[in-house]
């Protein structure tokens, strides 16, 4: 199968109504044409998974192309952009169609549920399967949330349960593994509906990806604040809650690939967001708060982030995944 044949089969799909969607061309020209909304920016985001290092070899393929959309997408929630549109680079060593069939299924099936579309890219041959997703979405003029504006007095809030992916991916071959934990590493969730919902509260927001310790630590850097937050506050599965509190920190702290959304917020604007949040999933949790300065600095001088474990200073052995260590 040659290239133009594989996307033609795989990734090529009809627009029922191409210029209401923003899309002018897509998909078949040397680039797509985009027409973008009126008074909007244009927010974008690229990601790369690589075979064995983002996902383990033995993935299913469905897998594979729903976590593809998911890291990229959950980009754009944590800036409070409506996701658009991605573009799909994709190196295979070879043209299954036994692999590529499900891996477009799994791809498709969350741009479906994020009313997101495939409008371009690039396929190649390759010794090892890598896909880079680059995903645009619109953010009206300087509505997006940053990870610079945290202000002192603010609160830290994640969302949903932390450290389900990392353990998850300990314990691949354990058949008692929690089919629940397991699906937080293979097919997370971009919390898009929740990124959009904190526009004009959250004063900054990332996504987990790399660990929280380490991906807060950006804002704190970013914002120039330090921030403290308490081990016991964390949202944990029962699963991890079972758990000592060395293996709860390191996994929650430092684990990554959880694509939940971490936030600062006054606390007047979170009281005011329960009431519009409320139970929606998923649920909220306040873990902390941003300082002026951290009294216990000298035994975190990466960050910027004092962690709390019953009141006393809770040292971390491992900040979170780093591509080059």
């Amino acid at each position: 199968m040659d290239e133009f044949s594989l996307i033609h089969r795989y990734f090529q799909r009809p627009e029922n109504s191409p210029a209401s969607s923003g899309i002018r061309l897509g998909i078949g020209d040397d680039a797509a044409i985009l027409t973008p909304p009126a008074h909007h920016e244009l927010v974008i985001s690229t990601d790369t998974l690589i075979s064995g290092r983002h996902f383990p070899i033995d993935t299913d393929p469905y897998s594979i192309g729903w976590k593809a959309a998911a890291v990229n997408l959950s980009d754009l929630a944590a800036m409070g952009a409506k996701p658009h549109s991605i573009l799909l680079a994709l190196t295979l060593p070879e043209a299954n169609p036994d692999f590529l069939e499900p891996l477009a299924d799994g791809l498709f099936a969350l741009c479906d549920a994020a009313q997101v579309k495939l409008i371009g890219g690039d396929t190649t041959r390759g010794q090892t399967l890598s896909l880079t997703v680059t995903a645009l979405g619109w953010v009206p003029t300087g509505q997006a949330i940053l990870r610079s504006g945290a202000q002192i007095g603010d609160l830290i809030v994640v969302s949903g349960t932390l450290g389900d992916a990392a353990y998850a991916l300990q314990h691949l071959n354990n058949p008692a593994l929690d089919p629940e934990l397991k699906s937080r590493l293979d097919r997370p969730t971009p919390r898009l509906a929740l990124g959009l919902a904190l526009r004009g509260y959250a004063s900054a927001m990332l996504d987990i990806s790399d660990g929280l310790a380490q991906d807060l630590g950006h804002i704190l850097k970013e914002s120039g604040v330090w921030g403290q937050i308490h081990l016991e506050d964390l949202p944990l599965s029962p699963t991890l809650a079972a758990l000592n509190p060395e293996q709860r920190a390191a996994l929650a702290l430092s684990g990554g690939d959880d694509y939940e959304l971490c936030f600062t917020i006054s606390p007047s604007k979170f009281a005011i967001l329960q009431s519009v949040w409320g139970d929606s999933s998923p649920p909220l949790n306040v873990i902390g708060q941003i300082n002026a300065r951290d009294h216990n600095k000298n035994e975190h001088p990466h960050n910027n982030l004092t962690v709390l474990y019953q009141q006393k200073p809770f040292i971390l052995t491992q900040q979170g995944f780093r591509h080059f260590e």
